[in-house]
């Protein structure tokens, strides 16, 4: 028979509160790095080096490939076999920071590879270096291409945010299982848990959606 407590849900709603803020920090701090790394790991394939290149496809590749919990145990649990002793916040940043840099990497390079080949003659034309051409000209075009991407794995690194708590990271997953394991109940811990994510995803997957098609008006672009 369903028995939904209201007064329960009173009683642990402070806890699932403050592990949302704990949530919501893990999803931008991963987010944060896979960014940069992301944007690091397309340019590095487009050097000059050939060796380069192979390297951090096959790295990215690698990485692709194999699940997140995995990394997320090798990164806390092998480490400290090396001499890496982290906690579990800075082992489950830097997993899922990597996780999510392998997939925006290859969502930078589709944007890059979208700027049309007349800007990048212009900027040899020109005689740019590297570093000009990519932050004057190539990236600011190719980010409004590649935002629509960098959105979805933005609200997929916060649905897989749960992952950290197989190492004790104090976000919502972990903090639901806490309870029901306390008081034996673990409906209402859990139905909670997926309505948060819920008022927390939709409403960022519909603002992501209004700033791409803002951003390709002002530029002039074609909405998707």
């Amino acid at each position: 028979m369903f028995d939904w407590r209201w007064e329960f849900v009173l009683d642990i709603l402070p806890r699932l509160v403050k592990a949302t803020g704990n949530t919501v920090l893990a999803a931008l701090l991963g987010y944060g790095i896979a960014m940069v790394l992301g944007l690091v790991f397309a340019l590095a394939q487009r050097t000059p080096f050939p060796l380069l290149n192979r390297a951090v496809r096959e790295c990215v590749e690698f990485i692709r490939s194999t699940p997140l919990v995995l990394q997320i145990f090798f990164v806390f649990y092998v480490g400290p076999q090396f001499g890496v002793m982290l906690s579990p916040w800075t082992a489950g940043m830097i997993a899922i920071g990597l996780h999510y840099a392998s997939y925006l990497s290859e969502v930078y390079r589709a944007g890059i590879d979208s700027v049309p080949r007349g800007q990048w003659e212009a900027a040899t034309a020109l005689s740019l270096n590297p570093v000009r051409t990519y932050s004057r000209i190539i990236i600011p075009q190719a980010i409004p291409t590649a935002f629509a991407g960098m959105g979805n794995y933005l609200v997929g690194i916060f649905k897989d945010t749960p992952m950290l708590s197989v190492i004790g990271v104090a976000e919502l997953m972990h903090t639901a299982n806490a309870i029901g394991s306390e008081h034996y109940r673990f409906l209402e811990p859990y139905t909670l848990v997926g309505l948060i994510f819920l008022l927390i995803s939709l409403p960022t997957a519909a603002a992501l959606r209004k700033t791409e098609a803002k951003i390709r008006r002002k530029l002039g672009l074609r909405s998707l």
